[in-house]
């Protein structure tokens, strides 16, 4: 696939600097509140914030949220946005979804943590069960500490070394996961700070959609678990090819690897998942950010079988700490915000609105993309999707790196930010929640139309 500089006049390469620096001054100008609080939080907090990617925004100072309800934000100086980021996904039902908020309140006055089970455990057992398909669970706080405890777990029931993940692919802050394809090598990605191991020993990495590449690192039986997102969504949203998680679940199957599905971002597919919805039965599931309405929380599930090769597992260790768990997992705040999610979030009704919207954003997308001869494309997934600067929508990460272009997606990003509508900042995706609505949606498509203005 071969990068598509825009030959629209608004866009020449020439503008955009231009551009962005008038927008950058509007920024500034209109956010006198965030400036400062900006300028204030960086004597105590590194960066200014409370946590370093909170500055990934093309923004000259962080924008400042006094509140978040639904799917709109008001910032420090009084500005509403439509948010299409929600949080990276965290808040994909919206922000402080009713029930959620309310059972967390609830919760509250009754204790917060007591490192024993919750009475709504056995409940939020069979919620999981029926609304992801798998009967076995386990809590953690986040989907990066359940990626890291699942795969300690796949290389105990194994017993074999190697972990085999994609491409551009994203599984959060776990080391194994950190690293990239470059001339057919497994290399350390080179923007992680800190890196000290050689994960190339022990995690082997291939393109998404190429099954030769797959079932070529499977074939020596050496690896444990293959740890993929449904579709790859941190480096940009790319789709699998038709049939290929079909081929590439039987590949796992008949090499004896098992098949752990990260459906943290891929949630927005469906009720109950890429997997539900299209009948796959990964041997692992995991689910972070959005799982609870956006409390902290990750859940990952396993098959019958899989959880008595876990119990086998752990009882032939010697006691002591297995290395997987932490204290806060599976608090009675996290299971009372989960149980409410489960119960009134995650249903078809809650969908199928969401959905249509989605749909009907994606649609006019591809009007103005079409309108203005834009040599653009877009990718969708279910509530989720993504503006690619290419004709063709990417296949892999490599398809992702060639077509971006960084200067027009931090305009474009900043753009629509003056004008009151909030993208995901680390690449043109867009998020749809129960709470958006059709003004949202046209607020989005008439700044995208200002955009592009001559």
């Amino acid at each position: 696939m071969t990068s598509a500089l825009p030959q629209h006049p608004a866009l020449a390469p020439a503008a955009l600097a231009q551009r962005f620096a008038a927008e950058t001054q509007r920024f500034s100008a209109s956010h006198p509140r965030s400036m400062a609080l900006a300028e204030q939080a960086a004597q105590h907090f590194l960066f200014g914030v409370p946590l370093h990617w909170m500055r990934d925004w093309p923004s000259p100072a962080s924008l400042c949220v006094q509140q978040a309800q639904g799917a709109q934000l008001l910032c420090a100086d009084g500005l509403a946005y439509s948010d299409f980021c929600l949080g990276d996904t965290g808040a994909m039902f919206g922000h402080s979804p009713a029930p959620v908020a309310q059972a967390i309140a609830q919760q509250a006055s009754r204790g917060l943590t007591s490192m024993l089970p919750s009475t709504l455990t056995a409940e939020v057992g069979q919620l999981l069960a029926a609304t992801f398909g798998l009967p076995q669970w386990q809590m953690a706080l986040t989907a990066s500490d359940a990626n890291r405890f699942l795969l300690r777990w796949a290389r105990a029931v194994t017993q074999r070394p190697q972990l085999l993940v994609f491409d551009g692919c994203y599984h959060g802050a776990v080391d194994d996961t950190l690293v990239d394809l470059v001339d057919g090598q497994t290399v350390a990605r080179p923007s992680i700070l800190g890196q000290v191991h050689n994960h190339a020993a022990f995690t082997r990495i291939v393109p998404f959609n190429d099954l030769a590449a797959l079932e070529a690192a499977l074939a020596d039986r050496q690896v444990a678990c293959l740890l993929a997102e449904p579709a790859l969504t941190n480096c940009g949203l790319v789709l699998p090819d038709p049939g290929f998680w079909a081929a590439a679940q039987a590949l796992c199957q008949r090499y004896g690897t098992l098949l752990a599905l990260d459906e943290t971002h891929t949630l927005s597919t469906g009720c109950g998942g890429y997997a539900r919805v299209h009948g796959l039965a990964p041997d692992l599931l995991v689910i972070g950010k959005a799982v609870a309405g956006g409390l902290p929380c990750a859940v990952y599930g396993f098959s019958d079988a899989l959880a008595q090769r876990m119990r086998d597992a752990k009882q032939a260790a010697p006691e002591g700490h297995s290395g997987i768990g932490t204290t806060l997992a599976g608090n009675a705040l996290t299971l009372a915000a989960l149980h409410a999610a489960l119960t009134h979030l995650h249903t078809p009704a809650t969908y199928a609105p969401m959905l249509a919207l989605a749909d009907a954003l994606a649609h006019g997308l591809r009007e103005r993309i079409t309108a203005h001869g834009l040599d653009w494309s877009l990718t969708q997934l279910g509530a989720r999707m993504e503006l690619h600067c290419a004709a063709q929508p990417p296949r892999n990460a490599d398809d992702v790196r060639r077509s971006s272009q960084p200067a027009l997606e931090a305009l474009l990003h900043l753009f629509m930010l003056n004008r009151g509508v909030l993208l995901t900042p680390f690449h043109s995706m867009l998020l749809v929640s129960p709470a958006t609505t059709a003004a949202n949606v046209q607020k989005l498509l008439d700044g995208l139309d200002a955009f592009l203005a001559v």
